[in-house]
């Protein structure tokens, strides 16, 4: 018997599989792994993200607009995913040359090591600041996050703007810049601005010609991914509703409450959205394998050239087309990346060669407010009432799971029946009073020994 061969009985472990990011690729990946392997026991999987939930983004504007509530877009991935592992945590760093990641977790920070014998890399990418002084004094739209503290922001400058003392500041309160005339920042914008407007009757002393609502493009045309004649289209709508479309502009410098634009003009604004731009995640940067534009290099089958056993796909990854370019940062091209890992790691893991990543776009669509769209399907452009029924349409389709689908179809529902809610949603905690503090405020309150006692300070001394 070969002295390397395993006595009998004893049974081989399970190749280890790590998947590293819980956005569209990262899940689709660990679900179909789940599907294909773990739940027969023929893998570990492991999918380390850095919140517990995932997050449907293409609904994030209407979160920030209060059409929907906050819970009704995410999705509890231990909810999603059976046999696979959770590690909700921060990656700290990759390590391809010892085949491992360490990751942390906990107010500490503690940290672990996870071995792989696959690594899927899918961690998206971040916005990406690119002009002077923007950090500090701007919001941004990638997580839930970002889109509650939009929402409360909006609502506090309505509140701020609405006292008589603030008459001479309503200017930059009431103003609201996004940069960038892509999906994120026209559907952000158009979101917010029917927001804002439909809670105007609640500020008594606020006006509609007081807001100022305006977009900043580089482009000659917003939208630019649904051609010249939809993107006239969404910024002739737009415009009628009371938004200013600024393109052919950059914004060169940002300070606390201003905005400077490539024109030589300055906006007043307290409230700036940064969709201007993306970045791969930072900790790429690191990484010793090929990199162009900061996303790692991977082949048509979405291996990492040179590193046996490590796969890219999604935002983080330059993903060969069909076409001789490469593959556009969207979610339908992650979700099938995502798909077509798992099963070139299942074939890699039985010896077999993995498929070539082949997709066309079958449709791109935004939502530009009051119940308009913009798509274009399958080549057919579509706009108004119809597109914006289709937008509903696919992402509802697209949405995980059928609770979250009836809860987002019940907040639809109620949206054309009333108002907006113009709650904060704030984290604050109750004020309490300590045991130590309560004996000495009694202390105090009962004076020097023999002498009367003084009334507390909540109740009235009584009157001799």
């Amino acid at each position: 018997m070969d002295a390397e061969a395993p006595a009998a009985g004893t049974r081989m472990k399970p190749p280890r599989i790590v998947i590293l990011g819980g956005g569209f690729g990262g899940l689709a990946a660990a679900i179909e792994l789940e599907r294909t392997l773990a739940r027969q026991g023929r893998a570990e999987v492991t999918l380390v993200n850095r919140d517990n939930f995932h997050l449907f983004t293409p609904m994030l504007h209407e979160v920030a607009a209060s059409d929907l509530d906050l819970t009704h877009i995410v999705n509890p991935i231990r909810k999603l995913l059976k046999r696979v592992q959770l590690f909700v945590g921060h990656v700290e760093r990759i390590d391809l040359d010892h085949r491992r990641v360490v990751v942390s977790h906990g107010d500490d920070g503690h940290r672990h090591e996870l071995a792989y014998d696959h690594l899927v890399v899918a961690l998206g990418s971040i916005t990406h600041l690119a002009t002077p002084g923007p950090e500090g004094h701007t919001l941004t739209m990638k997580t839930l996050g970002d889109a509650i503290h939009l929402r409360n922001h909006v609502i506090e400058r309505l509140e701020e703007a609405d006292f008589e003392c603030a008459a001479e500041a309503r200017e930059p309160l009431l103003t609201v810049v996004v940069a960038g005339g892509g999906f994120a920042g026209v559907e952000t914008l158009a979101a917010v601005n029917d927001f804002a407007r439909d809670a105007l009757p609640f500020y008594s002393r606020l006006e509609e010609r007081q807001l100022r609502m305006v977009l900043v493009h580089s482009g000659p045309t917003v939208l630019p991914e649904l051609g010249e004649k939809l993107g006239r289209y969404a910024e002739r709508k737009l415009a009628r509703r009371g938004v200013e479309v600024r393109t052919g502009t950059r914004i060169v410098a940002v300070g606390p409450n201003e905005v400077a634009l490539s024109d030589g003009t300055s906006i007043r604004t307290g409230t700036l959205v940064w969709t201007a731009g993306m970045a791969p995640n930072p900790l790429l940067s690191d990484l010793p394998c090929g990199r162009e534009r900061g996303r790692i290099v991977v082949d048509p089958t979405l291996a990492v050239p040179g590193w046996p056993g490590v796969w890219a796909l999604g935002d983080c990854a330059l993903v060969p087309d069909v076409k001789g370019g490469f593959c556009p940062p969207t979610a339908q091209h992650a979700l099938r990346q995502g798909k077509l890992a798992a099963h070139n790691i299942a074939a890699a893991l039985a010896g077999r060669t993995g498929e070539r990543f082949v997709f066309s776009t079958l449709g791109q669509l935004a939502a530009i407010g009051k119940r308009t769209g913009v798509a274009r399907i399958l080549g057919v452009n579509f706009s108004g009432f119809a597109a914006w029924w289709l937008w509903r349409t696919v992402y509802l389709a697209k949405l995980p799971r059928f609770e979250k689908k009836v809860r987002v179809m019940l907040d639809w529902t109620l949206d054309l029946m009333f108002s907006k809610d113009l709650v904060q949603f704030t984290t604050h905690r109750a004020p309490s009073l300590s045991h130590d503090a309560s004996a000495a405020l009694k202390t105090t309150a009962a004076g020097p020994r023999g002498s009367e006692p003084r009334p507390a300070e909540s109740e009235p001394a009584a009157v001799p």
